[in-house]
């Protein structure tokens, strides 16, 4: 597997890569003291192989970007926000099966075809 396919991105990248995203965004607020959140990143990591080039997948610490923490509500990490068109789609918060997150993707894939 390649190194890295998700980008770590701050509050400076957030609204290029995801508000402006012309694919469906996959957020992943984090903490790098969060052992959920470790158990999340691989999953994620799997999942953006496969949607390469149909969603873009970011990961914020919500350490570092507090203000955007605040501004999407994020209460509890890991949360895994689903992004079509700059709008949250949908939300998945703690850790959960890769089955749970193709899920949510599925249907922000879909949901974007609409948008388009």
């Amino acid at each position: 597997m390649q190194s890295e396919k998700i980008s770590k991105i701050n509050q400076d990248d957030f609204q290029k890569d995801v508000n402006e995203s012309p694919i469906p965004a996959v957020v992943d607020f984090y903490a790098d003291w969060c052992p959920p959140c470790k158990m999340v990143s691989p999953i994620l990591e799997s999942l953006s192989t496969e949607y390469q080039g149909r969603v873009r997948f970011v990961k914020v610490n919500v350490d570092d970007n507090q203000e955007l923490s605040s501004k999407y509500g994020i209460m509890s990490i890991p949360t895994v926000m689903f992004f079509v068109g700059g709008e949250v789609q949908d939300a998945i918060v703690g850790a959960v099966p890769a089955t749970t997150y193709r899920e949510k993707i599925e249907k922000a894939v879909k949901g974007a075809g609409k948008v388009a």
